[in-house]
């Protein structure tokens, strides 16, 4: 039973580590949409999609409302979005997204934990042709039904319709976001999430079981800190 009862209590500790990371990532998201566009997401696109993503990872009105409050004080800090690029082991490339009051003491944690790592920071241009820069819808599809809409998705500029057990997963280039983002909202469809995600052009593959752990936790180790937002790579 005590067993049991461990196994159950770090279970729930790491799905509120999970969430607890999600609602950082969202506060920081929408600190910086309304540094950049104010505090008002009717006129602020920005800032009507971060709060849209954060309503789909559950995050309670009143932390949205709190840090739009937070980030509408002229005494809180800016963030600065930061991306950096590298390597990890076994020549995985990797995209590491930041959002950092003090761009100096993220480079210098990346460097630390890359290098415990076995991996490399590399100069600006050094891997980001592996990937394109993309929009990334998802939409629950209980809710709406993809044969109406395909066609009207197309036009909002839609590249690739995927789906899995759950969502319809909507694909656009960097260059189409807003006009993807303005086309579900004239059709009343409500995106789960909306993000510019750095998708694999070419993928790293034949790793042995070992390597691809050692480009995971690498990988994980990126995500713990806490300048980071979002880490892609390129293991098949």
């Amino acid at each position: 039973m005590g067993r049991i009862f461990q196994t159950r209590k770090a279970t729930i500790f790491a799905r509120n580590d999970r969430v607890s990371k999600a609602f950082t990532k969202i506060g920081k998201e929408i600190a910086i949409a309304v540094k950049a566009g104010g505090g008002n997401p009717d006129t602020n696109s920005r800032l009507r999609t971060a709060m849209q993503n954060g309503k789909g990872v559950g995050m309670p009105k009143d932390k949205v409302e709190a840090a739009i409050k937070r980030a509408l004080n002229k005494d809180e800090k800016n963030l600065e979005e930061q991306v950096y690029e590298g390597y990890a082991p076994n020549g995985v490339a990797l995209m590491i997204e930041c959002a950092t009051d003090n761009p100096t003491r993220t480079i210098s944690n990346l460097r630390v934990i890359m290098s415990k790592g076995g991996g490399t920071i590399g100069s600006q241009g050094s891997v980001a042709f592996t990937f394109d820069r993309m929009g990334v819808f998802k939409v629950d599809k209980t809710k709406v039904n993809l044969d109406d809409i395909e066609l009207d998705l197309i036009d909002f500029g839609a590249e690739e319709i995927d789906s899995d057990y759950e969502d319809i997963i909507i694909y656009t280039p960097y260059t189409e976001f807003g006009k993807m983002q303005k086309g579900l909202e004239s059709k009343n469809i409500e995106a789960k999430s909306a993000e510019l995600q750095q998708i694999p052009n070419n993928y790293k593959e034949g790793l042995s079981e070992e390597q691809a752990n050692q480009v995971l936790q690498l990988v994980a180790k990126l995500e713990d800190d806490d300048d980071v937002q979002q880490v892609f790579h390129n293991l098949k």
